[in-house]
């Protein structure tokens, strides 16, 4: 049963993409469940972020493109937009990548911390639906332990360089003196909190926090002295703020041209930096063609988080041959267990055979038969039964002049002269 993955990221392809494919974290339970119901799919587990929508599946036979072609269908794309974008991977290929992708070795800021939590939960997610095997399951397990090793034994964490830090560096690029400039926040999650961290380090004081849950900005606006709306009040406080970084998971922009050239307006033209690290986008595209405005998306941050990180390009070197080591390290106990599974099942049916047919002989001595009859009886039986399976199909070799399986059977069960058949 091949392991593979595929997918989309930002290596492979842009945001436009990526939006129109990213998954809403609220129904990735359904995305799980559809993809396990898949005649082929055996374990199935899913990794959605802002840079990737990842699917990675045990299968009996069918190729991931098949499958990816299946999903994607199901999701009502057409396959020809999205192949040309797709990234399919099978067995080693697939392994090494998920452990490049754990430890940071494959993100769009090299060696980001996040990753890891989000692969977890995406691990998590997968085993609450009942959707992970052994395979994937040990897979997954692995990959932690490989993401931790590289983090240990490297400097590919070394700095706070993430995709919010390097969000907060382009506000200083545009502005001096960011102290006396205020910041507005979409969203209350988790790369917004990071964001908030480094504007407060960077020293900026005035900050509002927009939110779906207003409960969830002020938890959060409380812990830096910062200032907490809804986010339906948006367009009453849009004009206020000099930087804009938006990070919501909201499935459609949370405003567009419209509300930003009414700001602008109200704010005398005063030029506004908007930074849209969501993904799908908070900020519709065409709000860049305004006067005045910087807009930034999260493919934007590449040229400044690609500046001067080459202590985490020499770590990553180091992480890459840990990556190489520990996927030789998991394919070995995967060829191991597809070896060991035959053992089991072979050990488990002989044993169901030797249960019933033990059966037959205590019914058959309770029944008064003689001990001799009733042995031979079981003898004869399990004779019958261990041999019914083998036989068919060595009579099925013989008629297709099958000499491999023929040859097989001949050292399998020790058959022939040059074989010794004393215990």
């Amino acid at each position: 049963m091949p392991l593979v993955a595929f997918g989309l990221n930002h290596h492979t392809a842009p945001v436009a993409v990526r939006e129109r494919i990213a998954i809403d974290p609220a129904t990735l339970p359904d995305h799980l469940r559809a993809l396990a119901q898949m005649t082929s799919v055996r374990e199935v587990a899913v990794v959605s972020t802002c840079n990737r929508t990842e699917v990675y599946a045990r299968l009996d036979s069918q190729t991931a493109d098949k499958v990816a072609q299946q999903y994607f269908g199901n999701r009502q794309f057409e396959f020809g937009t999205i192949s040309p974008y797709l990234v399919n991977l099978a067995e080693r290929d697939a392994v090494r990548h998920l452990f490049r992708v754990s430890s940071g070795l494959d993100s769009l800021v090299l060696g980001e911390p996040q990753i890891l939590g989000q692969i977890k939960v995406a691990w998590q997610q997968a085993r609450c639906e009942g959707t992970l095997g052994r395979s994937l399951g040990r897979l997954f397990q692995h990959a932690f332990s490989v993401a931790k090793q590289v983090r240990n034994d490297t400097n590919i964490g070394a700095g706070a360089v993430s995709v919010a830090f390097a969000a907060v560096q382009l506000t200083g690029r545009i502005f001096d003196q960011l102290e006396h400039k205020t910041a507005l926040l979409l969203g209350a999650g988790d790369t917004s909190e990071l964001v908030l961290q480094h504007l407060h380090s960077q020293g900026v004081r005035k900050i509002v926090i927009a939110n779906r849950s207003r409960q969830r900005a002020e938890a959060l606006a409380a812990r830096f002295g910062a200032e907490a709306i809804a986010l339906d009040d948006l367009n009453a406080h849009l004009h206020r703020a000099d930087i804009v970084i938006a990070s919501t998971a909201s499935s459609r922009p949370v405003f567009g041209k419209g509300a930003v050239e009414t700001a602008l307006k109200q704010r005398k033209h005063r030029p506004m930096l908007m930074i849209d690290i969501a993904v799908p986008r908070d900020i519709e595209p065409e709000v860049a063609q305004l006067d005045d405005v910087f807009l930034y998306t999260v493919d934007d941050l590449t040229q400044i988080i690609d500046a001067g990180h080459q202590a985490r390009r020499d770590a990553a070197s180091i992480g890459e041959t840990i990556v190489e080591k520990e996927t030789d390290a998991f394919m070995r106990w995967l060829a191991e267990r597809e070896a060991i599974d035959p053992l089991i099942e072979l050990r488990e049916a002989a044993s169901e055979i030797e249960r019933a047919a033990l059966e037959r002989a205590l019914s058959r001595l309770k029944a008064g038969q003689s001990p001799e009859v009733a042995l031979e009886h079981l003898a004869h039986a399990l004779t019958n039964k261990l041999l019914h399976a083998p036989l068919t199909s060595l009579r099925e070799a013989a008629r297709n002049q099958d000499a491999t399986t023929l040859d097989a059977a001949r050292t399998l069960f020790k058959l022939g002269r040059d074989h010794d058949t004393r215990d």
